[in-house]
């Protein structure tokens, strides 16, 4: 049996225990990929990051949910990077990783307090095809919740999630997601999560409210506070709600209020016409516990 001690940081804030907790595994080369799911399972955070060498980047980072294995997390990867920098075990403040999203930047900004930057996957965006109807009653919600003048899509910067624009914060904090019906609701990618946001905000410094609900296959039911979906809604709104040709934005997001577990995500977005998409957010280290394998 096998001793693995899991890291828990939490993203996206610089309280221990809000924003939003990834588990961050150092040195697991030596771990096969059912350990490495066996782990994720049993530490049961909504991600948990395996550090790894890369011949390709200047480290490799996989993640598990506690069912399955996924391309990328915004979250776990500032969690990790932040692990890692303040453990000394970075040589560089500029650095690439290897993700299954693809080979990603990364900036480190260490003033007041550690800022770790990543850039995200060229987004994507696909048409929901769907019920609204269904859509709606799987969130505990009415169509007459949903924005009228803005589309519901399919957005990936490294993550499939289905993009849901709301009327109001009152429709945001109300939902209520039955999510084993998302597979056969999201019929076009069954296994994406929802991301539901609205642009009323609790914080005055926010842009934007948002709520997380994950694919009933990764065994999680709301994700507090979520790295690349954020980076999906940035571009989302640079290609939907303001079209015109800046050289950049800045948005900032709140996520994790409903559940208590409030972050912010910094996102910015370089040159609308390309979409070139980066998150930002502060870690810090919570606690760390041994899984048994």
């Amino acid at each position: 049996m096998k001793q693995i001690k899991v890291n828990q940081y939490d993203a996206f804030s610089r309280k221990p225990h809000k924003g939003n907790p990834a588990g961050v595994v150092f040195h697991a080369d030596s771990l096969t990929d059912h350990e490495m799911q066996l782990v994720a399972t049993k530490a049961k955070f909504s991600e948990t990051a395996f550090i790894l060498p890369s011949s390709s980047a200047d480290l490799h980072i996989r993640y598990f949910t506690p069912g399955q294995e996924v391309d990328l997390c915004g979250h776990a990867t500032i969690a990790s990077i932040y692990a890692l920098y303040t453990n000394n075990m970075l040589s560089k403040r500029e650095l690439t990783i290897e993700t299954k999203a693809g080979i990603l930047p990364i900036k480190i900004e260490d003033n007041d307090q550690v800022l770790i930057t990543m850039t995200q996957a060229k987004p994507i965006f696909q048409p929901f095809k769907g019920s609204k109807d269904e859509l709606a009653g799987a969130l505990g919600i009415t169509v007459h919740d949903f924005a009228s003048d803005l589309p519901i899509v399919y957005g990936s910067t490294g993550s499939w999630t289905l993009i849901v624009p709301l009327k109001s914060l009152n429709a945001c904090q109300k939902m209520q997601p039955l999510s084993e019906k998302f597979p056969q609701i999201l019929t076009d990618f069954p296994r994406a999560s929802i991301h539901p946001f609205c642009f009323e905000t609790i914080h005055k410094a926010a842009h934007m409210h948002g709520r997380h609900f994950s694919s009933p296959y990764s065994g999680i039911v709301e994700d507090p506070v979520t790295g690349t979906a954020s980076g999906v809604m940035g571009a989302y709104y640079a290609t939907y709600v303001n079209d015109s040709a800046f050289s950049s934005m800045n948005l900032l997001v709140e996520q994790g209020l409903e559940i208590e577990k409030d972050g912010f995500v910094h996102v910015r977005i370089e040159n609308a016409r390309e979409l070139c998409i980066s998150i930002a957010g502060e870690a810090v280290y919570a606690e760390s516990k041994t899984i048994s394998i």
